[in-house]
């Protein structure tokens, strides 16, 4: 009886930890250059690689980033359609994939390209418009109309591409008492104090950091114990790390260049994320580099270069890891497809898998739970 009960409970054990294994990747893409119905949710198996799409989206305009809800319920979308851009909120059902449009809103500045969400607001990123939008979250998921409009101005010394405020990412602190917002126009990270209750003053500028002149801030992400920022510039591919204190202080403390050394072309730096248990920092350069740097964060926030590699692309947009780490996708807005490559936990090292999933023009990338 005793065995009996032992191969049942390893029989168990097993088919939860496959269970734990899976998850759904959703995919938000381009809708005005290829065939999309927006966006897509795969299933993938992190302990294989394999993966199967579940569903998409009916007719979505162009849901560049995705942002979903802490309970899994709701996905959170920008719609990039220049002076017609919106933010809309969808039901999400994460056995099925089955995603329903609930309701959207004008994002009142062109091509909004990044959003964040918590149980309160939505807040979005308006790139060519250089805003700040903020909207409330009503009980079923839907988002209210503008409870917050912020406007940036000025310009920076590249006539190209600073020619005004370019607002390109939102962000809370892990404490989620102050949201930053990078603007690739100005060369500033901004920081605000959040106060999510408020009724039209959710956001309240504390101060901004200055980078390097020219260098086009993108985004940023925080070291796992919250000490520091790192910060990719997209216009020359700077990598600033910054620190990070809870009274909202951001400084300066070191820089380097994602480039190689001798590197001659194009450069423009997308996505920068860590490795789940916030060992490594992985980051992606665009127009001719088509590349993917690794990086070794040690004890003291420093980092070390670990690889780069080609992320066999182009235009590697946005990458995710699967929660175990196993996987590091990268999707590709002009070749349309995403690349799965194999990770090494240990090293922070990644194989290609020979594993592509083929789809248009993929720009965002973000796991759930089932």
């Amino acid at each position: 009886m005793k065995k009996i009960y032992l191969v049942l409970f390893s029989a168990l054990s097993l088919t939860a930890v496959k269970a734990q294994n899976k998850f759904n990747l959703l995919v938000g893409t381009y809708t005005n250059t290829c065939q999309s119905n927006g966006i897509y949710v795969y299933e993938f198996d992190a302990s294989t690689g394999d993966y199967k799409l579940k569903s998409s989206s009916e007719s979505v305009v162009s849901p560049s980033y995705l942002s979903v809800s802490a309970d899994n319920k709701f996905i959170y979308a920008v719609n990039e359609n220049g002076t017609q851009s919106t933010v809309s909120s969808f039901s999400y059902d994460s056995q099925t994939g089955k995603i329903s449009l609930i309701n959207k809103n004008d994002a009142l500045g062109a091509d909004p390209c990044h959003l964040i969400n918590d149980d309160k607001n939505v807040i979005a990123a308006n790139y060519s418009g250089g805003s700040i939008v903020v909207f409330k979250k009503n009980p079923d998921g839907s988002i209210t109309e503008k409870q917050q409009l912020i406007q940036h101005e000025g310009k920076g010394p590249n006539v190209a591409r600073q020619e005004k405020a370019h607002v390109h990412m939102v962000m809370f602190s892990p404490d989620k008492k102050f949201v930053l917002s990078n603007d690739l126009g100005l060369d500033k990270v901004f920081i605000y104090k959040y106060n999510p209750t408020s009724k039209n003053e959710i956001l309240t500028l504390k101060g901004s950091v200055d980078v390097k002149p020219g260098s086009g801030p993108r985004h940023l992400t925080f070291s796992k114990d919250g000490k520091f920022v790192y910060l990719v510039q997209e216009l020359d591919g700077t990598l600033t790390t910054l620190s990070w204190d809870k009274t909202g202080s951001l400084k300066v403390v070191a820089e380097t260049s994602i480039l190689p050394k001798d590197f001659k072309g194009g450069t423009g730096a997308a996505a920068i994320k860590l490795s789940p248990d916030g060992n490594f920092l992985y980051v992606t350069d665009r127009v001719d580099a088509n590349a993917i740097s690794v990086y070794k964060i040690l004890k003291t926030g420093a980092l070390e270069l670990v690889e780069q590699q080609s992320t066999l692309g182009k235009g590697p947009r946005d990458f995710a890891i699967d929660p175990t780490g196993n996987y590091l996708l990268v999707g590709h807005q002009y070749t349309n497809d995403i690349v799965i490559f194999k990770r090494d936990n240990a090293t922070g090292k990644i194989v290609d898998t020979g594993r592509r999933i083929q789809m248009c023009s993929p720009v965002g990338l973000v796991f759930t739970k089932i």
